[in-house]
């Protein structure tokens, strides 16, 4: 197993962050500017994981405006060199246990129905969390994609036991 560091990331890692998300597909790629505007604004609720200075994985979230208790999870992102060691959950729980998220009683995501690595993810996070994990549609692929994407279905997980 690889020594990994998990710290918040900074605008620096911006492009990293791109680099790593176009190389893990299906993962949809966000603008560069996106990826340093979530290193830096979403610092707080975000993770960047690295092996010897190469970034090897990265979760950006968010707390819901108008939901400050709900983190948002946007991106989980896994080179494939760091696959297999549990690090998307080590990552995530390192977001959720930081000072800033002591007031979260839910973490949200979407996740498309055939995602079965993210499905795994968050339903080992709620059975860590000792909580639910309800399913919705939140993004329909012909009301909001016009056919061109699958749906995004909600995973809400809580109330959280922490």
């Amino acid at each position: 197993m690889q020594s990994i560091t998990l710290t918040p990331p900074n605008d620096t890692d911006g492009h990293s962050v791109f680099s790593l998300v176009e190389q893990c597909p299906p993962l949809d790629t966000n603008s560069l500017y996106c990826n340093l505007l979530q290193c830096s604004h979403f610092a707080n609720t975000s993770v960047i994981a690295k092996s010897n200075g190469k970034t090897v994985g990265f979760i950006s979230g968010y707390l819901l405006p108008r939901q400050n208790n709900t983190l948002f999870i946007w991106q989980v992102a896994v080179d494939s060199s760091a696959r297999g060691q549990g690090l998307a959950q080590r990552m995530l729980r390192h977001i959720i246990e930081r000072d800033v998220c002591s007031n979260i009683t839910h973490i949200e995501t979407t996740i498309t129905e055939n995602n079965g690595a993210s499905w795994a993810l968050f339903e080992s996070i709620a059975k860590h969390y000792s909580a639910p994990l309800v399913r919705s549609v939140m993004f329909d692929k012909k009301e909001h994609f016009s056919g061109a994407h699958d749906s995004e279905l909600l995973a809400r997980i809580g109330p959280l036991s922490k």
